[in-house]
């Protein structure tokens, strides 16, 4: 995956304005919440999704402080009881497969907002199952080369000896890929051993990807995303667009 301009990606996400990262911060609140609630506990050590949920949060910057305040809020009578999550498929613009995970307390809206946006891009929404047969959940840890004091050596043997089933090395990053029940016992092994992390959390990794040659075409593509990505419902989209740098 981050052969595939991830790492840009990334980048673009950290580099946003702070009314952006306020969004990103209170969606991952909502994760948060809900993982607490479906969990059943605000005991991250009994509770995988909501460590994982933590994981990717710390990743994304989110203070320590917020994030103990939202789970002790969810573990009392916080908001998420009205979220429910529902995962939309479909094509893009060009054929590319898109999923999106989405928390929403009014199904018909989300559903009408997410349709409108394949809608108006050139795209399709279709039936669960039709795209999501393209990737595979895995767990991805990305590791900033420059802010890394560790060999590439160094790494691949430390993240092996972790647990994690894979890793790519590039110019930029290393990415390390586990199993997603692993993911949190590699993390917290490798964050243990000094390791920090661009991007933690549990993904949607399509098996291969898709080049949009037509420039038209792929401006239309990123419009769908930058409108899904923005739209208060929506948690994450995936998908297997091979960006060009």
């Amino acid at each position: 995956m981050s052969g595939h301009n991830k790492w840009s990606t990334i980048k673009q996400k950290k580099g946003k304005n702070d009314a952006a990262r306020a969004k990103i911060f209170t969606k991952i609140g909502r994760e948060l919440a809900v993982a607490v609630r479906d969990g059943g506990s605000a005991d991250p050590t009994v509770n995988s999704k909501l460590r994982d949920c933590i994981a990717k949060a710390k990743a994304n910057n989110v203070p320590n402080d917020n994030i103990e305040r939202i789970i002790k809020k969810a573990s009392g009578d916080g908001d998420a009881n009205n979220y429910e999550a529902i995962t939309y498929e479909g094509y893009g613009p060009g054929g590319i497969a898109v999923i999106v995970e989405t928390l929403t307390d009014n199904r018909n809206r989300t559903a009408g907002d997410v349709r409108h946006y394949f809608d108006k891009f050139g795209g399709n929404m279709g039936t669960p199952g039709c795209v999501s047969f393209m990737f595979s959940q895995k767990g991805v840890l990305v590791i900033d080369r420059e802010e890394c004091s560790f060999d590439e050596d160094k790494v691949m043997e430390d993240a092996l000896e972790s647990g994690a089933s894979d890793i790519e090395t590039e110019a930029d990053i290393f990415t390390v890929y586990t199993e997603p029940d692993d993911f949190s016992q590699v993390n917290e092994a490798l964050t243990a051993l000094g390791y920090e992390f661009a991007s933690a959390e549990v993904e949607m990794v399509p098996a291969t990807y898709t080049k949009l040659e037509d420039e038209e075409i792929a401006v239309k593509m990123q419009k769908l995303l930058d409108n899904l990505e923005d739209n208060d419902d929506v948690q994450n989209v995936w998908h297997n667009w091979e960006i060009e740098e």
